[in-house]
């Protein structure tokens, strides 16, 4: 039997698929006032509040967000504060909402209640105390475990992006940070840098 000679086209290497970029950005300002000092059971009630809290209002999303958005997969966390995000950057497109993106937990050390700061200093210590010391109480997720799930997420991040999908994540400051970590080790680069401030996010590239 001859073989038939394969066509010009069918002889040709299907080029790959190029790997779209991983958009990691934080919410919007929220609307709980963190011009307060308080005790660390204090700073425990404030951050309950402010898990369920939306975004205050009269904020307007920057350009370049809602420019990523228009062209991106868009996914957010489950906290209203990233909802609120997500409705005023994708302005009517698909979201895809994910709890995989939270924030990672941020419980105060038991200190003396003669020790008051603002929720912004508090922030920084129990941020400290979770990810130097492991503290976390009963329930709450631990370092370890926040790890792991950062690693869930970029592999979800990952797997769509290799379809060639941009994708554009609208989260929490330092959840995105352990992410975007984690796709730093698997050879990601970061090829935009606006920081960690409320709007702002960092684009991932595959080298």
């Amino acid at each position: 039997m001859t073989e038939t000679a394969p066509t010009r086209a069918e002889s040709l290497p299907v080029a790959p698929v190029r790997s779209g970029a991983i958009v990691l950005a934080r919410h919007g300002e929220p609307a709980l006032s963190r011009k307060i000092k308080l005790t660390s059971d204090g700073y425990r009630d404030w951050w309950g509040r402010y898990e369920v809290g939306g975004l205050l209002e009269g904020q307007t999303p920057p350009d370049c967000l809602v420019e990523q958005a228009d062209h991106s997969v868009i996914y957010h966390s489950t906290r209203p504060r990233a909802i609120e995000t997500a409705r005023a950057v994708a302005r009517g497109r698909p979201l895809i909402e994910d709890p995989i993106f939270i924030e990672a937990p941020l419980p105060p050390p038991n200190f003396p209640d003669w020790f008051r700061v603002g929720p912004r200093a508090w922030g920084v210590i129990s941020r400290f105390w979770w990810w130097a010391f492991d503290h976390h109480g009963d329930g709450e997720e631990s370092r370890d475990q926040a790890k792991a799930r950062a690693r869930q997420a970029a592999d979800m991040l990952e797997a769509r992006a290799a379809q060639g999908d941009d994708v554009l994540v609208l989260a929490h400051g330092f959840f995105n940070g352990m992410v975007g970590m984690e796709l730093t080790r698997r050879g990601w680069r970061c090829t935009r840098d606006r920081g960690f401030q409320y709007w702002c996010g960092r684009k991932f590239e595959k080298r």
